[in-house]
């Protein structure tokens, strides 16, 4: 029966169906890498995607040139695909870890690695390009042209759906980036394979041989690489960090890498930096207690972001506060900072306290759906490199917090550099004012990161009186391990801004300006 329903036809579907697959998982694998590799996730997904939709186009023109042996040429179009697919994240990270080279190698200072991953991608959108004519026209001999067409196509979208759905809910989820490569990999070798023992009458001898050898060869190439897979990409990783790598995870948001130097660690994400245990007060206090202390005895703290528990250790040394709820939306950070060793030592055990509620969600939705009033609101979002996570420093977001806020509210913002990107940090101040907060800017010169700044929002104190009234501040009830009175005169005060600020504008959801803002900063003297 099972024999019955593999019919050459049936087969060649079968095989589409597979190409589907395994190419709409290889355009997802190679966009995540560029993503990691490079950052800003919607352009990288924009540009990996129209590029192979494009290698495709010209893959199916290049099919037109090819009149014999078709089906030798598929199955060798099949096993080229498996190496590169299995061995995509391989590659990226072998690039990523020759940094002198890849220096050598830049091309307008895009990095190795990302030419890497764009030249795969036209190489693999080529190679699937090609797959779609060539079953169609090997197929045609068995159906008529109307149901060929529809049948070719219809099984191609269907396991690009059910790609899709790998991807999402297994792939990176459960085999990261590391072994989900080697499972496309498996794929289109098997439907190489099955391809060659169902239909090898159709073979010439000589092709017979050569690609059943071959076939051979390429089985043990990817398992060989699948079975050093994680040895070559944590070798890989390592050479991009100075430190020894003691942590890393892929998760279905980001990647997790955190290092050890001596007896300090240092947390990245997506390759950038994010604290380290060695100077991490000098970021968290100046965060969490002015505008704690600018309440007069604070209860409800709404937390968005800090999925690492350090703002959290800061707040929950205040008697009065009842209630802290922390909003961050990869369950994976928070979990490392409820259970892991590194994170539970240096947030001491905040994230398990009971005044403590956790909440993994979309901080935008949250907003949206909450209803609850809050003190004191402290925004500690990654820097808005992209047009998702520039959304969350949007107007919209901004009004969406003042509302929740009681009426001697306050709120703070992690602003990214006042000196590396002003522009970026001043549109977040003038966004904030056009939200109806009344605004001060804070900076620090945080060791690890460099200078680095916050605007505090305030509902009903007078703007005029923020800064007098912060610099007056006392923590002499408070366990600082850095802050102090006489810090607040320095991190309160600013000399001229080094870039013109005139016409910056406000950051919207529709007129997102912010990270654009953010990309034309002076990062090259970071």
């Amino acid at each position: 029966m099972i024999f019955k329903f593999f019919t050459k036809s049936n087969t060649l579907k079968l095989a589409l169906f597979a190409t589907g697959l395994s190419g709409i998982v290889a355009e997802y694998i190679l966009s995540t890498l560029a993503t990691y590799f490079l950052g800003n996730s919607v352009l990288q997904w924009t540009l990996i995607l129209s590029f192979m939709l494009f290698a495709m186009g010209l893959g199916s023109r290049l099919s037109k040139y090819m009149e014999k042996q078709l089906l030798e040429r598929f199955i060798i179009v099949e096993y080229v695909l498996s190496v590169l697919v299995a061995f995509s994240s391989l590659l990226a990270y072998g690039a990523a870890s020759y940094a002198s080279f890849n220096d050598a190698l830049s091309i307008y200072t895009f990095p190795l690695e990302g030419v890497l991953i764009y030249a795969l991608s036209i190489l693999i959108g080529l190679l699937i390009g090609l797959e779609i004519p060539l079953v169609t026209r090997l197929n045609e001999e068995f159906e008529s042209l109307r149901v060929n067409i529809s049948a070719v196509m219809e099984k191609d979208y269907f396991g690009s759906l059910i790609g899709g759905l790998f991807f999402a809910f297994v792939g990176l989820p459960y085999l990261g980036l590391t072994y989900t490569p080697f499972v496309l990999g498996a794929v289109n070798l098997l439907v190489a394979m099955m391809l060659f023992f169902r239909l090898r009458g159709m073979l010439q001898p000589f092709y017979r041989k050569v690609l059943l050898l071959t076939g051979g060869l390429v089985s043990i190439v990817i398992f060989t690489g699948g079975f050093w897979a994680k040895d070559i990409i944590n070798y890989g990783e390592q050479q991009r960090y100075k430190d020894k790598v003691v942590l890393q995870k892929q998760t279905p948001y980001q990647r997790l890498v955190v290092t050890k130097l001596k007896e300090d660690y240092w947390f990245y994400i997506n390759s950038n930096l994010q604290l380290s245990t060695f100077d991490e007060h000098l970021y968290h206090e100046p965060m969490a207690h002015p505008v704690m202390k600018l309440q007069e005895h604070p209860q409800d703290i709404l937390i968005l972001g800090g999925g690492d528990g350090c703002l959290a250790r800061e707040v929950l040394k205040y008697p009065s506060v009842k209630s802290i709820t922390l909003v961050d939306l990869d369950p994976e950070v928070t979990a490392l900072a409820k259970t892991h060793p590194i994170f539970t030592d240096m947030n001491k055990g905040a994230l398990t306290h009971e005044k403590v509620k956790v909440i993994n969600q979309d901080a935008f939705t949250f907003m949206e759906e909450n209803q609850a009033f809050y003190d004191v609101v402290m925004v500690d979002f990654p820097d808005p490199k992209s047009i998702e996570l520039g959304r969350l420093y949007a107007y919209e977001m901004y009004r969406m917090i003042y509302n929740r806020l009681r009426p001697r509210g306050v709120m703070i913002v992690q602003a990214g550099s006042p000196y590396y990107a002003t522009k970026a940090f001043r549109c977040i101040e003038k966004t904030m004012q056009k939200a109806d907060f009344n605004t001060l800017p804070m900076h620090n010169q945080v060791l690890t990161l460099g200078e680095w700044g916050w605007i505090v929002g305030a509902k009903e104190i007078p703007q005029e009186a923020l800064k007098p009234t912060l610099q007056q501040l006392s923590f002499e009830d408070v366990d600082t391990k850095w802050l102090t009175r006489d810090a607040m005169m320095m991190i309160t005060s600013f000399g001229k801004d080094l870039v013109p600020i005139d016409s910056i504008e406000i950051n919207t959801i529709h007129n997102p300006v912010l990270p654009r803002y953010y990309r034309t900063g002076n990062w090259r003297l970071y």
